[in-house]
């Protein structure tokens, strides 16, 4: 399958925390940490479990950080 997404970080599932139809990812790559939102179903579908190696795929047109 090809993809448009140019920025691919290859890492470890560390955790899912799952909250009705929706399940937060943490995703380990290279000693930092990328945290997904993604839907319950997504993770079903992917069969998603920890320690498994997985890609975020970052698309975006802004990223905004709050303190």
């Amino acid at each position: 399958m090809e993809i448009s997404g140019r920025n691919k970080l290859p890492g470890t599932v560390r955790e899912i925390e799952r909250g009705g139809p929706a399940a937060k990812v943490v995703l380990d790559v290279e000693g930092g940490r990328v945290v997904a939102l993604v839907t319950a179903e997504a993770v079903d579908e992917l069969g998603l479990k920890e320690g498994d190696r997985a890609t975020a795929l970052i698309k975006a047109t802004s990223v905004m950080l709050i303190k």
